[in-house]
């Protein structure tokens, strides 16, 4: 299972937000974070979020153990399975 953390803050709403539009991920809260979980890759475009770069790039609070960003650029951030 691919896991993907993100500070629940009023900037970082438009992350989960997009993340959630695929079918295949389930948004929850664990304690202040958004957990973002698919059995698969997450793929979440930057465009789509809205988010400036700084906030894009700083979003990320972490990854669970078998995940790992194989993206994370001015396009879109993607976690997948080691």
């Amino acid at each position: 299972m691919t896991a993907l953390y993100v500070l629940d803050v009023p900037e970082n709403t438009p992350v989960a937000k997009v993340a959630a539009e695929d079918a295949a991920v389930t948004v929850g809260r664990v304690g202040p974070y958004f957990e973002i979980r698919a059995d698969g890759p997450i793929v979440i475009d930057r465009r789509a979020t809205g988010c400036r770069h700084a906030v894009w790039y700083s979003c990320v609070a972490g990854v669970s153990r078998d995940s790992h960003i194989t993206q994370h650029d001015k396009d879109a951030l993607r976690v997948e399975v080691r």
